[in-house]
């Protein structure tokens, strides 16, 4: 079952009205209590329309704090999970950021609003044509990819940040390699049921530093790319 709009919405259906934003204040406040305290991650989160990712059946359960289905059998993640992936990286404007699995693109929304460079992947081809759609609707423009996730984009790298939005049976070397001296990467890692997240910083040509922080539930990161319409 497909819970993304059928098509992209036009200019007059991109409509965010006072009930949204105080629904979407209300969201933040919980993200809030939850422990999440960069408000720099907050005041993008609370800019960002989420439930235009969505289809417009489905507003109730835009602003609650729950992954839910949108296509190709993957999730529009958690707000708390969204906000707590991109307070791990420590987001500076500067950034050039890649993101694996861009999915409706609302992370990737998130993070244009926090005024990074933005290069997103995505190996399914009809949310990666959906996100390209929209998300130039809503100002936002990130540089898209229709490809393999796990070998990343080495020809724009090094990148300061990598956020994987899926969940990686093991680190992929390719995107180890890809991050920048300093450079940050923040996936999780485990099996089907859960994964542990994983922060990685590349602090030498060879050496890098990892520890885990919380168990979450993503879906599969998978290997190749899915061409369907």
């Amino acid at each position: 079952m497909v819970f993304l709009p059928s098509q992209t919405p036009n200019a007059a259906q991109l409509e965010d009205t006072f009930r949204h934003k105080g629904l979407r204040k209300k969201l933040i406040d919980e993200i809030r209590s939850k422990g999440i305290s960069d408000e720099h991650v907050l005041r993008a989160m609370n800019s960002v329309p989420r439930h235009l990712f969505m289809d417009n059946s489905f507003v109730g359960f835009a602003y609650v704090d729950k992954a839910f289905p949108i296509s190709a059998g993957q999730t529009i993640s958690q707000p708390y999970t969204v906000a707590f992936q991109t307070e791990a990286l420590q987001i500076k404007k500067t950034d050039k950021v890649l993101e694996v699995g861009t999915g409706s693109g609302y992370q990737a929304a998130v993070l244009c609003e926090m005024g990074v460079s933005l290069f997103t992947i995505e190996r399914q081809r009809s949310l990666f044509d959906f996100a390209s759609v929209l998300l130039p609707k809503l100002g936002y423009h990130p540089q898209f990819f229709y490809g393999d996730g796990y070998l990343g984009l080495p020809t724009y790298g090094p990148f300061d940040k990598i956020i994987v939005t899926a969940g990686a049976d093991t680190v992929p070397p390719k995107l180890k390699e890809q991050l920048a001296i300093g450079g940050r990467m923040v996936i999780p890692v485990g099996n089907r049921q859960y994964q542990v997240m994983k922060i990685i910083v590349r602090v030498g040509e060879n050496e890098y530093s990892e520890r885990e922080t919380g168990n979450f539930v993503f879906v599969p990161m998978l290997h190749g790319i899915a061409d369907q319409k």
